[in-house]
């Protein structure tokens, strides 16, 4: 995402920041880094567990008893650091919330008699204190309330940020820790939940574990595609935002992930299940097919296969479990007896819906680049359009591409050229569903 960001300043933004760390050693000693800040990157993602932050700072030695930074505080890593970020629209990060991060790595680039140039990482404080966590318990019970235990329970992460956008699994699922990370855990647990709400059995399930400034999150992909869109953007060679739309795209690149052969390979559309139970030698093949009539999708339609691949064996992947029937059930001994003939997990109806669900999500992309928005946050919806390719150039939208989409990835990047924000976007469907506003207008560029 780094090299996407140009020189735009005809069209930038400015967006504030402010930077303040604090000493391990003595934590009533703090510098204000903002004024020697060059560049500054804030990453949220739906496929990382936590949000990152990457800057460039430049110390001419003067921070601390005319002392460097690295020698005055001393920089050792795990230090605290406050961070405030403002775009132009007065929307804040790092307020309400506050947004505390941790130092986790410092990359010298430059260094002379006269000033330091040096790169500092930071992380969420939950991302260090997993390396230092073990699961060891076992956990019972609908997989939601497992994964809200193990962010803020004392014993685990415990959390003091957010946990309230966790969406409520409808399966029960009983483990033990194994001595297994606890972020290890969350993302294990994530492949074997199904959404009360925005799921079902035998047809869907899957969910993300990720971090934003608001807090933690525990989504269903289909919960995600269900939101309705945040905010609507047009891409267009015009410096016009047509009506309807919050704000124009600076750049966009497409990139539909569509190659036949692997997508066969993962089984994104047809797969089997072989499922062997050592409690009764029972034995069963179960084929599973895509079905878009019960799936919450981003656009339109799935992709159209050529039917001269039909063949008799409707399945291109295939996966092999042992069924774990009895498996630590729960209850006093009357009720692990009664369960003891009952499956712990129902791999059939959950295990290979999954792994279709996730390789389907992410079918199509785009990504785009606009003025800084900080209101914005990875698992957002936004609708997004953008000019069809015709000959006579009548400047209607693209019924294929444009549409909905959800935020996979995002960066808020601050220099001085300007602030942007990078979205990286994802769907699982073709075609526009929807409008761009609450009109029943299709528009046009």
């Amino acid at each position: 995402m780094e090299q996407l960001f140009t020189d735009r300043s005809s069209v930038a933004t400015e967006g504030k920041f402010n930077v303040s760390i604090f000493s391990n050693k003595d934590t009533t000693k703090s510098v204000d880094l903002t004024a020697g800040i060059v560049e500054f990157k804030y990453y949220e993602s739906i496929l990382s567990d936590t949000m990152r932050v990457e800057f460039s700072f430049v110390d001419t030695g003067n921070s601390i008893d005319k002392k460097s930074i690295t020698e005055s505080l001393p920089l050792v890593g795990t230090e605290k650091v406050d961070i405030v970020l403002t775009d132009n629209k007065k929307v804040v990060i790092g307020d309400n919330p506050k947004l505390t991060m941790y130092v986790n790595k410092v990359t010298p680039v430059f260094d002379d008699s006269s000033r330091q140039v040096i790169n500092i990482s930071l992380v969420s404080k939950e991302f260090i204190l997993n390396k230092k966590i073990n699961l060891t318990d076992r956990f019972d019970g609908r997989i939601s309330d497992t994964v809200k235990k193990i962010l803020t329970d004392q014993n685990y992460l415990a959390t003091k940020k957010t946990v309230d956008d966790i969406e409520e699994t409808q399966n029960n699922f009983n483990f033990i820790g194994n001595n297994k990370k606890p972020l290890y855990t969350l993302n294990w647990l994530s492949k074997k939940a199904v959404s009360y709400e925005n799921q079902s059995l035998d047809n869907n399930s899957g969910y993300f574990l990720y971090e934003t400034s608001l807090g933690f999150h525990f989504k269903s992909i289909d919960g995600l595609l269900k939101q309705k869109h945040k905010k609507s953007f047009i891409y267009n060679d015009t410096s016009i935002i047509p009506k309807g739309y919050d704000g124009k795209a600076l750049t966009y690149d497409r990139d539909n992930l569509i190659n036949a052969r692997s997508k066969f390979e993962i089984g994104t559309y047809d797969t089997r299940i072989v499922m062997f139970d050592p409690f009764n030698t029972y034995y069963e093949v179960k084929n599973i097919t895509a079905d878009q009539e019960n799936l919450e999708l981003g656009g339109k339609e799935f992709p159209k296969l050529n039917e001269e691949f039909d063949t008799e064996k409707p399945f291109t992947r295939t996966t092999y479990y042992v069924l774990d029937t009895g498996t630590i059930p729960s209850g006093g001994t009357e009720d692990q007896l009664k369960k003891s003939k009952e499956e712990n997990f129902i791999y059939g109806d959950i295990a290979n819906q999954a792994t279709m669900r996730y390789n389907q999500f992410f079918s199509f992309k785009s990504s785009i680049t606009i003025s800084g928005d900080f209101s914005l946050h990875a698992g957002d919806a936004i609708f997004l359009d953008v000019p069809r390719l015709e000959a006579e150039q009548t400047k209607k939208i693209d019924i294929t591409d444009g549409g909905l989409y959800i935020i996979t990835d995002l960066c808020h990047f601050i220099s001085p050229q300007g602030t942007f924000t990078k979205l990286n976007l994802i769907r699982d469907s073709f075609g526009r569903s929807g409008n761009h506003s609450k009109s029943t207008s299709q528009g046009v560029i």
